[in-house]
């Protein structure tokens, strides 16, 4: 069943970008009935493995803008303890209402923008970041680093806090700010999580955090195998359809979490 559960989180990683973590934890919590606090750095360790190898499928495409994923992972790795520190300080209901609040309001902001967009999924709402089409880069200037640490310091933050890789708030946030395809920035996502998490479980190890690593493994194992499986479907499904159906799931998580930190 674990190697089960992985599966489906390592395969809605593949196929977003994001949505492992906010898998992974309420699958933690509902199957072994663990606190959120305990399930966050498992969560973190299979979504780091899976992301890690879903960035190596994506670089062979030259997919992943690597600059803007190590920018937004220093900083997040910096900011990861601030939300550590917070989740140890706030109650287990209190923790579920703030990742349901959100989680939500990251999935209607997503569904809107998806909706704006038409059928290609290509249109770009932000011109922050600019994307030279002809290196395939991002266009670097003041602006678009500023913009792109916020991103990563408000992960890291998430991170520590609500044991997320940060995928649901990065996919949006690039494809809001940047000029990015949504292939590009799945790609570029899943190398800020593998880098993100890997640094925020090693913070949370540091500090105390209990990670039995064993119990780890079947569920990192499965994240792998549906990572493999994400991005092979990937390519071939429009990126407007990922993005929408991606937004759904968050929100109907996102309803679960409300109702968990409710009871």
């Amino acid at each position: 069943m674990s190697i089960l559960l992985g599966i489906v989180v390592g395969l809605v990683l593949g196929l977003t970008g994001a949505g492992g973590s906010i898998l992974a934890v309420p699958l933690l919590m509902a199957g072994l009935a663990w606190p959120l606090t305990q399930a966050a750095p498992i969560a973190l360790l299979a979504v780091a493995a899976a992301a890690a190898l879903g960035t190596y499928l994506a670089w062979r495409r030259h997919y992943v803008r690597y600059r803007a994923a190590t920018l937004m992972s220093i900083v997040g790795t910096l900011t990861s303890p601030l939300g550590l520190h917070a989740a140890e300080r706030l109650p287990a209901a209190a923790l579920s209402l703030v990742f349901a609040v959100i989680l939500g309001i990251a999935a209607i902001r997503l569904l809107l923008q998806s909706l704006d967009k038409g059928a290609d999924g290509d249109t770009h709402l932000g011109r922050l970041c600019r994307y030279d089409p002809v290196s395939g880069r991002l266009v670097w200037t003041w602006l678009s680093g500023s913009v792109l640490a916020a991103i990563g310091a408000l992960t890291g933050f998430l991170s520590g806090l609500l044991g997320v890789g940060g995928g649901f708030f990065i996919v949006p946030a690039l494809r809001a700010a940047t000029e990015l395809t949504m292939q590009a920035a799945i790609a570029t996502s899943l190398m800020t999580i593998a880098l993100t998490s890997l640094g925020t479980v090693a913070i949370a190890a540091i500090v105390g955090r209990d990670i039995p690593v064993l119990v780890a493994l079947p569920f990192v194992l499965g994240s792998l195998l549906g990572m493999a499986a994400g991005r092979w479907l990937a390519p071939k499904l429009p990126g407007v359809r990922l993005q929408q159906g991606f937004a759904l799931l968050m929100l109907l998580v996102a309803a679960g979490m409300a109702l968990h930190g409710l009871a």
